[in-house]
């Protein structure tokens, strides 16, 4: 319980909203740091999500000019995506990558930087204040991380990989792949099966705004080699930033998701679908819940889950959390070493569907054009609330593409 405590402490610092104010903070650097950084950070409260839910198929159909109430709607869901596999196509840069606000919003070193050179005035509300011992950087690739030393318990740490992107983000056809390639990315990789008997503990789960992969481990592996278990959680979490996406793999994490939409499929499941979707009828989290739709589901063949594994798996869209009994300067080396030969270019190289690639190009320039996720923090899915939005904005949104 401890544990969890300091993990969550390390999690409430990266929305980047003043204490008991939700006021933005005052964090719109980009991500442009060229070197490694570690600094010592303030902390934020952040918003989480809500579980993974499932709605029924609809039928329907339509197409027109690109914009966030279109691109979105909940018709059309039985157009399969085969009909959009195009050729492989190199594209540089990133189709999806724009420069957007650091996720580590007040953990990011020129954010906290400028904050002691011009503090906020005596009239705002008084932020939280700084931990002694948490430490961040960003590497080189646009790669993001937090570290907080933590010896409760002992000989123990944990390693949190957070994927800025979740069911919200999907498009027409891709209704409930983030899920799937949750589980074609991880359950299909070797290197996580290298943690088995170490006595670690490992998962993952999809929401509405990210994926999150997680390994809790000892410090030392058991055994008469005692070698570093950080180097081999690392291994696993960076191996699903280059999963191989093969097609047998996507066949049994297919019939898995399948497996895990019926037994969700109940009466009280239901209503709480209809509850949120009530809840959420001005954004797109009412038509875009995890679990996806059953017909899409069955359709996708190993484009489809590559191209939107190497649309959104990029350097400049994760966040590591690293909490445990571990010293700092060894962790920041470590993570140097085991992600930092990552790119969003050579991510982007190997998207195949060429129509999809399109789209969620204009999906990016949307999304940076002024919703909270770009405004706030990139922790917010990227919706836009009809309630929330500046005069022009919501033009450039539903004129974007």
């Amino acid at each position: 319980m401890r544990f969890q405590v300091a993990a969550s402490v390390v999690l409430a610092s990266l929305a980047g909203v003043h204490a008991f104010s939700f006021v933005p903070a005052r964090h719109n650097s980009l991500l442009s740091v060229p070197t490694t950084t570690t600094t010592t950070q303030q902390y934020y409260p952040q918003q989480h999500g809500v579980s993974s839910l499932v709605m029924k198929d609809e039928n329907g159909g339509g197409g027109s000019k690109f914009s966030l109430t279109n691109l979105f709607s909940s018709d059309g869901a039985s157009s399969a995506s085969a009909s959009l596999r195009g050729s492989s196509a190199t594209l540089e840069p990133h189709p999806s990558k724009r420069d957007h606000i650091n996720p580590l919003n007040a953990l990011y070193p020129p954010n906290r930087d400028a904050a002691i050179r011009e503090p906020d005035s005596e009239s705002s509300p008084p932020p939280l204040p700084f931990h002694p011992s948490v430490q961040s950087g960003v590497l080189s690739n646009g790669f993001s991380y937090v570290f907080l030393p933590n010896r409760s318990p002992p000989g123990r740490f944990e390693a949190h990989l957070q994927v800025f992107s979740g069911s919200s983000d999907e498009l027409e056809p891709q209704q409930g792949i983030a899920h799937l390639t949750e589980h074609v990315a991880y359950m299909g990789s070797r290197k996580r099966e290298r943690l088995f008997g170490t006595g670690s503990q490992t998962n993952a789960y999809t929401d509405f705004h990210h994926t999150v992969f997680y390994a809790a481990c000892p410090t030392q592996a058991p055994g008469r080699s005692s070698s570093p278990m950080l180097p081999m959680a690392l291994d696993a979490l960076c191996d699903v930033l280059e999963a191989r996406c093969d097609p047998a793999r996507i066949e049994k994490e297919r019939q898995a998701v399948l497996s895990e939409m019926t037994m969700v499929n109940t009466i009280e499941y239901r209503v709480e679908c209809q509850i949120l979707s009530t809840l959420h009828r001005e954004n797109r989290l009412a038509k875009r819940f995890p679990i996806g739709k059953e017909v899409l589901i069955q359709s996708w063949m190993q484009d489809d889950v590559k191209t939107w594994h190497r649309t959104h798996y990029r350097p400049d869209n994760v966040l590591l959390y690293v909490v445990g009994d571990l010293d700092p300067r060894y962790v920041e080396k470590t993570i140097e070493d085991k992600f930092g030969h990552l790119t969003a270019e050579r991510q982007g190289s190997q998207i195949k569907l060429v129509e999809l690639k399109k789209d969620a190009s204009d999906l990016a320039d949307a999304v940076v054009a002024g919703t909270m996720k770009q405004a706030q923090s990139w922790h917010y899915p990227p919706v836009r609330h009809d309630f929330c939005v500046g005069e022009g904005v919501k033009d450039v949104l539903d004129a974007a593409g």
